[in-house]
């Protein structure tokens, strides 16, 4: 007889289940990881709405994020995440100039070039790091340097970025 696949509500009872998806399998803890996703989406969709980051919802990243959002908030306040968009095509980078230099952000893909994303994140301790949290509170308050570039600058500045990150590896 086979073995029935296990469903998301399974994994509660096996807290070091994992699930296959794709090529990757994913750990599956009691999911602090998704559930702090998930309060910051919602506090993002009420942040679009008012434009602005009530007391409540600072309280709630706050109590959620801990240090990473007091990191996370002070990119913001100082502007210290970019938004680069290149012309003609449009095309959009993000940077973040975080304690060790300036990282690439690919937020659709939740992903930071940052030692923390490396360490915290990809092994499932955290579910963003505070370069991406950052990120994410920018945009949703239209809170952050906007760079125009030509598309002629896109591969220098996107090797620049990279060699940054390489250099602080080594």
């Amino acid at each position: 007889m086979p073995l029935s696949p296990l469903l998301p509500t399974d994994l509660n009872r096996f807290p070091s289940a994992t699930v296959k998806k794709g090529a990757a399998t994913i750990p599956s803890r009691p999911n602090m990881v998704t559930e702090e996703r998930l309060i910051l989406e919602r506090v993002l969709d009420e942040v679009r709405t008012e434009t602005q980051l009530s007391r409540t919802n600072w309280e709630r990243l706050k109590n959620t994020f801990g240090d990473r959002f007091d990191k996370a908030w002070r990119l913001v306040q100082e502007k210290r995440v970019k938004r680069y968009t290149f012309r003609p095509s449009k095309r959009v980078t993000w940077v973040v100039v975080g304690q060790g230099g300036e990282y690439q952000i690919y937020p659709k893909a939740g992903y930071c070039g940052c030692d923390d994303f490396y360490f915290r994140v990809v092994d499932g301790e955290a579910g963003l790091c505070y370069h991406l949290l950052g990120q994410r509170l920018a945009d949703a308050l239209g809170s952050y340097d906007s760079v125009d570039e030509e598309d002629e600058a896109y591969h220098l500045l996107t090797g620049e970025w990279r060699a940054q990150v390489k250099a602080l590896e080594d």
